[in-house]
């Protein structure tokens, strides 16, 4: 539930040497869908950023077409398939959300756990809601369907041949840095960087260390040693 404003930070530093675009994953109920899309208006060759539910499509791109995608760059995401107890819980806040308690969700039960305690948790919570609003409830029923029907992806993080990054806040008690290890540990090469004071949403809570984390990643050699 967020759109471009999540990276304003980093696309407007990294923009001002490269072209930025941003695909949009509003539409479709399944990752493979987004995935398709992107495959079809991305350049023939590109550096991929993806962030939870953005990660997760950016694998399925990389399990697709790993000839077009010249690095990839996860933030708090994940490769495994959601579990039942998860894909259950979506349930009620999706007939919340449909009937008109968009804003209730958000604000009780999807904001709060994703940002760490600090001095800007308002301001994010705000912007967050934010993003949500203007996306919309229908938005937050079609991708809660999509992270529902996600596969088990481990299989081709082990495939991946790019100069890779993993980037996580070390508060983050969605993804947490358990999680990113395994992560980085599974695709061969792959670079770790945890943000402290930082949740789930680093690029918002920590966007000048985020920025850096992304630059010298996309400064990193393309051959793998």
């Amino acid at each position: 539930m967020c759109d471009t404003r999540a990276f304003a930070v980093q696309s407007g530093a990294i923009g001002l040497s490269r072209p930025v675009m941003f695909m949009p994953l509003s539409e479709g109920e399944r990752l493979e869908g987004m995935a398709s899309e992107i495959l079809v208006h991305a350049p023939a060759k590109f550096a991929l950023v993806g962030h939870d539910l953005g990660g997760m499509v950016a694998i399925e791109v990389m399990r697709r077409a790993p000839e077009r995608v010249t690095r990839l760059a996860l933030i708090a995401s994940s490769a495994q398939a959601e579990t039942p107890k998860d894909a259950a819980a979506r349930d009620p806040q999706m007939i919340r959300v449909k009937a008109g308690r968009l804003d209730a969700v958000m604000r009780d039960e999807v904001i709060p756990p994703q940002i760490a305690q600090g001095p800007h948790r308002l301001a994010v919570a705000g912007l967050m809601a934010d993003m949500a609003r203007a996306l919309g409830p229908q938005v937050f029923q079609r991708q809660s369907r999509a992270l529902q029907r996600r596969q088990d992806q481990q299989s081709t993080l082990r495939r991946i041949h790019v100069p890779t990054l993993i980037l996580c806040g070390a508060r983050d008690s969605l993804t947490p840095v358990k999680r990113q290890q395994f992560l980085a540990e599974m695709i061969p090469g792959a670079a770790l960087t945890v943000l402290d004071e930082a949740g789930h949403v680093p690029m918002l809570e920590k966007p000048q260390e985020t920025t850096a984390a992304l630059d010298a990643w996309l400064g990193a050699p393309l051959v793998l040693g």
